[in-house]
């Protein structure tokens, strides 16, 4: 009689897998895919869809959206990386209705994701079954339905099995087709890069670094191949060398200096709890989204109670050397994700800082995420030869045990959402006994079809329970609320900010309040603080304003952030420099009140000082400071600048676009023009087309001098960084595409 598993695997081919994912995925999500509704929590509508939006625009002009003018005073956009503004799939959202294809865009690639894992899993199982366990269980996870709020993160996760298959098979080839698919495994990495999820791809890489370790020291592949990975590896940096120059460029320049890591939201000491209750220590807080208490990166990194026992039966019973290398870094990425709760990770970081890369710690659980449903289809793929009835129920009684203790820790804390927790560990007990009964059921010979009848339960018991685990961790809402100008229609703004001519600040008051509290309900939640420009909610109105929300910003631009909103002072003629014509009214967020006193963004004139950068910082905010009449050059600008006094002169013309900027002014004698808008070194200027120096003033801001006279400024975005990586990433995408067309195996 044909093994149980074996006939199994026969049943699960790809093209039924896929067919059945789908109906999963379209299954949690019906009203996103049919368009009904939206995604909208957390970073979805207050960053993803405003720079999608933002994307789609200078798309539509012809434009690489270089520059974002409208936040942070200006800010680099495509050298953010994860705007995904160079990968090639982010097509869907520019070219189809933003309300409906980026929420389409993000599932899709949750769907291509679990193909790819299952793929993965069933080329090293040798087993459809596992795969398709695998493939579910990778898709349907706290962690990765969390990351849905993130596109970039979506799809960056989505390639992270594709890219782990093409590079080791690549790495393994035969000297006849090893060319081939190393450039395959190349354009696969290379996607992934400019997917733009950098820990992501790090614990990619890291992943492969093990594995090909291992491989390389239990000679698993002639050690005279060696070379491939290295290749590899430089063929993916050559293919996204146009998005990775300007990010390594950036952050050269930004807040995220050598040494910068952030412990915050660390996996907390009783974090392993949630493995078994998903709501144990911790509160539904805003939009009806539950969080571990000191812990808000994710809502969940549940990974429902098949695949961990699954994983435990991996740890116990299998032998092999990929299970051994996945298990390793499965430990390692659980106690790095303690993070400050435990001594280990401070004291390694300590070691090496570059681990700082990494912001948040409890994000080394992603590594749990991707290594767990693979250790599980192991486990799944060797259940008969394992003889695991017994370990089965062994492993189901332990975690019951442990259930049941959490539930009473629980109990005896008497923390607020005691009572919830305690539902929801309940809750749980089934999906438990259920999918240990499914195991068990797999684990015997076979009796007809039954345990087809089973394998089919098991996945879906696995979804379930993953879906019910805790309130809805992506709540959609109508596609109403991101309405082109829909804050301004409500908003009395007068003057209302406008590029090239004012901006709006969120007060320091506002902008704490958009971080502490937020409504049940998320359409109000949304609405409300887009009304107050909440993270990059201004993009939806094209107002320009003083702060942002994105992962870089140039130090400058940070430190004066973090002067205006930390301090307890107001610093009116700082905010009038930097054209604040409105700011958030006292009573509410979403009220705003004029400001009679700001300066145009363009100043001309002013007499310079030169002062270092501590006390430039101190004179900005000095209650006697002018920007009309004064200006803070750094102490190096001094032989440079020939302007000694105040000049009065006539302003005629003042032009603005994403990436350049036309100013004419007639002085009667050498004078300064000072531009409000970040200083970053990839602006260039020309006074009368002859090249002109842009001097760092007022700490973080431009000035350029020009003769006696009148004169035609012009102010230009060129990216080096990205030319010289873009002329590599072409070369690159043309070898690897017209390589694989001539490598490709010809029809017998």
């Amino acid at each position: 009689m044909i093994d149980t598993i074996n006939r199994l695997s026969y049943w699960f081919t790809p093209r039924r897998f896929g067919l059945l994912l789908a109906l999963m995925v379209f299954a949690s999500y019906p009203q996103v895919i049919l368009g009904m509704q939206t995604f909208v929590a957390r970073d979805y509508g207050f960053f993803a869809y405003p720079l999608a939006l933002f994307q789609k625009d200078t798309f539509w002009r012809g434009e690489i959206p270089f520059w974002d003018a409208f936040n942070n005073c200006g800010v680099p956009f495509l050298a953010q990386w994860n705007t995904m503004p160079l990968y090639p799939p982010s097509l869907i959202y520019l070219l189809l209705p933003l309300t409906w294809s980026l929420s389409f865009f993000c599932l899709l690639h949750l769907w291509f994701g679990g193909v790819g894992m299952y793929l993965l899993a069933r080329k090293w199982t040798g087993n459809d079954f596992a795969g398709a366990f695998a493939g579910t269980t990778f898709c349907f996870s706290g962690l990765t339905l969390n990351l849905l709020m993130w596109p970039s993160h979506t799809a960056t996760w989505a390639w992270m099995p594709w890219v782990v298959m093409a590079v080791e098979s690549a790495w393994c080839a035969h000297a006849c087709e090893s060319s081939r698919k190393i450039l395959i495994a190349a354009i696969c990495g290379g996607l992934q890069m400019l997917a733009g999820g950098p820990e992501i791809i790090f614990f990619t890489w890291l992943v492969l670094l093990a594995l090909w370790i291992q491989q390389l020291i239990n000679n698993d592949f002639p050690r005279k191949t060696f070379w491939r990975f290295p290749v590899m590896v430089a063929l993916v940096a050559a293919l996204a060398a146009a998005q990775l120059l300007p990010f390594f460029d950036l952050t050269a320049h930004s807040q995220r200096q050598s040494g910068y890591a952030d412990l915050r939201w660390s996996m907390p000491g009783s974090g392993w709890a949630n493995f078994l209750v998903p709501m144990a220590f911790g509160h539904v807080l805003s939009e009806g989204i539950f969080f571990q208490d000191g812990q808000y990166w994710t809502s969940s990194y549940y990974l429902g109670f098949a695949p961990l026992m699954l994983a435990l039966l991996a740890f116990w019973k299998v032998r092999n050397g990929r299970v051994w290398s996945l298990g390793t870094i499965l430990v390692i990425a659980v106690i790095f994700a303690l993070g400050a709760n435990t001594p280990i990770f401070p004291a390694i970081r300590h070691v090496f800082p570059q681990l700082g890369f990494v912001t948040y710690p409890v994000k080394y659980l992603l590594l749990v995420t991707f290594i767990a449903p693979l250790l599980a289809a192991f486990s799944l793929a060797q259940l008969r030869e394992l003889n695991a009835q017994k370990s089965i129920v062994a492993i189901g009684i332990v975690l019951l045990v442990l259930l049941v203790a959490v539930l009473g820790w629980q109990w005896k804390s008497q923390a607020d959402d005691v009572d919830a927790a305690m539902a929801n560990g309940i809750e749980r007990i089934p999906f438990l006994v259920l999918t240990a009964a499914a195991l068990y059921i797999l684990a015997q010979k076979p009796k007809l079809d039954f345990p087809r009848t089973a394998s089919v339960i098991l996945i879906l018991l696995a979804w379930v329970d993953v879906l019910t685990h805790e309130p809805t961790q992506n709540p959609t809402v109508p596609p109403y609320v991101y309405e082109w100008r829909l804050a301004s229609q409500k908003l009395a703004m007068n003057p209302p900010p406008a590029l090239r001519a004012s901006r709006a600040m969120v007060s320091p008051k506002a902008y704490m309040e958009f971080i502490q509290r937020a409504l049940q309900d998320p359409a109000k939640n949304f609405l409300a603080k887009r009304l107050g420009f909440c993270g990059d909610c201004n993009l939806l109105d094209g107002v320009p304003k003083v702060d942002g929300f994105f992962s870089l910003t140039t130090r400058e631009n940070n430190d004066l952030f973090l002067l205006m909103y930390q301090a307890t002072n107001e610093f009116p003629h700082l905010e009038d420099f930097l054209g604040v014509s409105q700011i958030t009214a006292p009573d509410e967020i979403y009220n705003w009140q004029p400001r009679k006193t700001f300066l145009p963004l363009v100043t001309i004139g002013p007499k310079p000082v030169f002062l270092d950068d501590a006390d430039a910082l101190r004179m900005l905010t000095d209650t006697h400071f002018d920007a009309s009449k004064v200006v803070i050059l750094p102490p190096e600008a001094r032989t440079l600048v020939a302007v000694t006094n105040q000049t009065t002169a006539t302003f005629t013309k003042f032009y603005f676009t994403g990436r350049n900027m036309r100013i004419r002014v007639d002085v009667p004698a050498p004078a300064l023009v000072v531009v409000a808008e970040t200083f970053y070194h990839n602006w260039h200027a020309t006074v009368d087309d002859k090249e002109a120096p842009i001097f760092r003033a007022n700490y973080g801001f431009d000035a350029i001098q020009v003769p006696e006279g009148l004169h035609d400024i012009q102010l230009v975005y060129r990216d080096r960084a990205f030319d010289v990586g873009a002329m590599i990433s072409a070369v690159a995408w043309l070898g690897c595409l017209v390589g694989c067309r001539i490598l490709r195996p010809k029809p017998e």
